[in-house]
């Protein structure tokens, strides 16, 4: 008699995780979807760290993306871009940081 109370615990536990599962997937699809769309339009789906409202928008130096805060002109680099940058000449680097930010206002 035990092992059938425990086949059917076993069996609802796995129903359990498995619904749990597929509910996770769908919303690790729907914030994929969201960042693609962002990406197209060219604006970022993350919030400024610093500011906490505005919106990243990503801009190219010397072909490395940086990111954009569009309220408080914070400037925002993910893995790799400083290493790239700093094999660059960094006085053109930072004309051309300027540049593009007042093109922007």
């Amino acid at each position: 008699m035990s092992n059938g109370m425990d086949d059917r615990r076993r069996g609802l536990e796995e129903e359990y995780f498995h619904r749990k599962n597929q509910e996770a997937i769908a919303k690790l699809r729907e914030k994929m979807r969201i960042a693609a769309q962002a990406k197209e339009a060219g604006t970022s789906s993350m919030k400024c760290p610093r500011c906490d409202g505005g919106t990243l928008k990503e801009i190219f130096i010397e072909e490395v993306p940086l990111d954009t805060c569009d309220k408080c002109a914070g400037v925002w680099l993910d893995s790799g871009e400083l290493e790239k940058l700093t094999q660059t000449d960094i006085a053109r680097w930072f004309r051309n940081l300027w540049r593009s930010m007042e093109d922007d206002e």
